[in-house]
């Protein structure tokens, strides 16, 4: 199954302004924003990303939204393993936006 899935854009690099470390589900990545050149996304912004790019920007609500029913939908398993499958990351433990944690 192919998945666009939200990410939070935390910082760029310096050298590759186009090259964005963002948290998925967790996970920490660095993705491809330069499909999105004519609206660029800034730190703190979300993004739907499918295989290491970011295809759109998206707002807070709709990507709290989408994660809720990746949940529901038993897909966060699936978001998680497509977000380990691109770039360098850093396995983050905070906790999935929007969700407190709990036993």
């Amino acid at each position: 199954m192919c998945l666009a899935i939200p990410a939070k854009v935390l910082q760029f690099s310096g050298d590759e302004p186009t090259r964005a470390l963002v948290e998925v589900v967790g996970v920490r990545r660095y993705i491809d924003t330069g499909l999105l050149q004519d609206d660029p996304p800034r730190a703190g912004d979300w993004v739907l990303v499918h295989v290491g790019f970011a295809m759109s920007k998206i707002s807070d609500d709709q990507a709290l939204e989408q994660l809720e029913m990746l949940a529901k939908l038993g897909e966060h398993e699936a978001a998680l393993e497509e977000a380990q499958g691109y770039g360098s990351f850093e396995h983050d433990s905070h906790e999935t936006p929007g969700r407190e944690s709990g036993p």
